[in-house]
């Protein structure tokens, strides 16, 4: 007896709806981690004017208290608060996070594109400079240029930042231009009449968008790391109150020969935790972008 011809058909498996990146960054714990601990530092800068007990540059009270109800984080060698001056200080440490990465990664998507879409001259032109960029050592470079600015704030820090920053974001997006530029939609983009700046803007960046994503986090990083080295080296503007201008006037002021060891170890901490938290955004980046990654490396 033959089968109904329903029975007979095979059963079609049910179609997996896309999981969209969104959903798929907020399954990932070390993304989630470091998004709740960067939202944090930025919740807290903007309300330092709430949260904070005293302004930072107050001179008020005793020299070298130690933490307490009044003073959590103690006091400072000239009678200033610590803790008020910490929470001030993530607003600056993290306007040159954010805004160096930024501009950082706009000037090495910029240069890599170009480098990576032109051919010839123009392209052998942008790669020497770039190379000529790589080669020179980083922080020596921030140091010289840092010590002749004399421009008082955090511009100067983001140029510096900028300018000696942009050379390996820029290498390895035009690495990747330069494979999508031969592919047959870019092809077809130029063949239909479209212009260069509309295949890089149409064609070419919404197919690097998670490499552009990743050279911000990286910039962001390195933004955090050179502005704290500045400002400790003495570098900076020590009116401004930043993270790293503390640990500069902790270390002038003798701060763990004190006893003040919170002077040093809050700033110093609130680097580590926040560059580590950049971190855990670009690795659960990587892991979102990857397939082989997200699969366990199968």
């Amino acid at each position: 007896m033959s089968l109904p011809v329903a029975e007979q058909l095979p059963v079609a498996a049910p179609r997996q709806r896309p999981v969209s990146a969104l959903r798929l960054l907020t399954r990932n714990r070390a993304a989630m981690v470091g998004i709740g601990i960067l939202a944090a530092f930025t919740i807290m800068s903007l309300l330092a004017k709430q949260i904070a007990p005293y302004p930072p540059d107050a001179t008020l009270f005793n020299t070298y208290l130690g933490p307490s109800a009044k003073h959590l984080l103690g006091t400072t060698g000239t009678g200033q608060d610590v803790f008020s001056q910490f929470i001030w200080g993530g607003r600056e440490t993290l306007e040159v996070a954010f805004l160096g990465g930024a501009l950082t990664t706009a000037l090495a998507t910029i240069v890599g594109l170009l480098s990576g879409i032109l051919k010839g001259l123009g392209d052998e032109l942008i790669t020497a400079v770039t190379n000529i960029f790589l080669v020179i050592p980083a922080l020596p470079l921030m140091v010289v240029l840092a010590a002749y600015i004399n421009v008082q704030g955090a511009l100067p820090i983001i140029a510096v930042i900028v300018l000696t920053s942009w050379a390996w974001g820029a290498r390895v997006i035009r690495a990747q231009v330069a494979s999508l530029r031969t592919r047959e939609f870019v092809d077809l983009a130029r063949l239909s009449g479209d212009r260069l700046p509309g295949i890089l803007w149409r064609e070419i960046l919404p197919n690097i968008i998670s490499l552009v994503s990743a050279t911000f986090l990286n910039a962001a990083v390195a933004s955090i790391l050179a502005e704290s080295a500045l400002q400790f080296l003495g570098l900076g503007d020590p009116a401004q109150s930043s993270w790293g201008n503390m640990l500069y006037w902790a270390n002038n002021n003798n701060a763990l020969l004190s006893g003040q060891w919170a002077w040093v170890l809050a700033p110093g901490l609130a680097i580590a935790v926040t560059g580590g938290a950049f971190a855990l955004v670009n690795f659960g980046l990587d892991e979102i972008v990857s397939p082989r990654i997200r699969g366990g490396g199968r």
